[in-house]
């Protein structure tokens, strides 16, 4: 069954990403919770919401066009306490990189981050034993990476972990993930993506505050707004997004615990990626796209007394 929901995009003040007039920034503290902003302008918008299990076997909803993809993952047998950072660390990155690794036929992948999001754990500061707090789900449109942030964050997987990395944990002060070697050669000549493994972790199918996925063929870079994350130890950038009338919406309803969820945020090869942002038709039509603006969304159809969502994203930096 479709839906309307209530999105949360920047306003049609917001200055244009590819220029940078201004600025907007948010701050995340040692914990990755919200630590204040600036130059955050929201609007509220009532968009057509599809629910794409109904598209199946109709038009295929698949990650290199559309830029997510839902695909059946029962991993009862790992036996995992999500809330154990050692046990996620240990047991789900190398599940999660094997699984990606299988179903885009790349060529290496390496789990290097993950956050819990549940609207009451935020509210009770929950934490994670051995990790960082759990954060909110997050109600506004937004894509995790961007055409500085990406390279520069890959770059950075190959320097020691930083204070906010949960890879600390696995490799000390002064190891990497990444060899320098071979980021640089990928940088150079090869292609590199970013894909987020996002999953149900109670047995409750979601039902408050879904997880709605943008079809990326349906933005355009006019669309992007660059903000910056200043974390303890470096900053990054995401992209928050202005509205378009052309944006596809669409959500998998009551997403259990035996699904996995693959979204694409950032491809090196894709149209917004190679063409630096400035995109043709022809390009849109020939490349793979580059990433999905997503976002927690308000569905004035969820019953009152459905269960909170306690879901988790791990991301994953995937070499073809």
């Amino acid at each position: 069954m479709n839906s309307n929901g209530f999105f949360n995009y920047m306003s049609e003040n917001s200055h244009n990403s590819l220029f940078r007039n201004g600025k907007v920034l948010t701050k995340r503290d040692i914990n990755g919770s919200d630590a204040g902003s600036l130059g955050i302008d929201l609007e509220k918008v009532e968009m057509p919401v599809i629910n794409a299990r109904d598209q199946l076997g109709k038009k295929k909803i698949y990650l290199d066009k559309n830029g997510f993809e839902i695909i059946p993952s029962n991993i009862d047998h790992l036996n995992i306490n999500f809330f154990n950072n050692r046990e996620v660390l240990d047991k789900y990155y190398i599940h999660c990189a094997d699984f990606v690794r299988e179903k885009t036929g790349a060529k290496n992948v390496y789990a290097f981050d993950h956050n819990i999001r549940s609207a009451s754990g935020k509210k009770n500061k929950k934490m994670i034993k051995g990790g960082q707090q759990v954060q909110g789900p997050a109600h506004i449109v937004h894509g995790d990476y961007t055409l500085t942030s990406a390279p520069e964050r890959f770059r950075q997987l190959a320097k020691p972990a930083g204070k906010n990395d949960t890879l600390r944990l696995i490799l000390g002060k002064s190891n990497s993930l990444l060899s320098e070697n071979n980021v640089i050669e990928t940088l150079a000549h090869g292609r590199f993506a970013i894909i987020n493994l996002w999953r149900n972790i109670v047995d409750d199918p979601v039902e408050t505050n879904p997880l709605a996925l943008c079809d990326a063929s349906t933005v355009s870079p006019e669309d992007l707004v660059v903000f910056e994350i200043h974390y303890a130890d470096r900053i990054g950038e995401n992209y928050f997004a202005k509205h378009n009338k052309k944006h596809k919406w669409f959500y998998f309803n009551k997403i259990t615990k035996d699904e996995a969820l693959l979204i694409k945020q950032w491809d090196s090869h894709g149209s917004i990626a190679k063409s630096n942002g400035k995109l043709s038709d022809n390009e849109s039509l020939h490349n793979p796209c580059t990433f999905s603006f997503h976002s927690a969304f308000e569905d004035p159809s969820t019953r009152e007394d459905a269960p909170d969502r306690w879901s988790m994203e791990v991301r994953c930096i995937v070499l073809y």
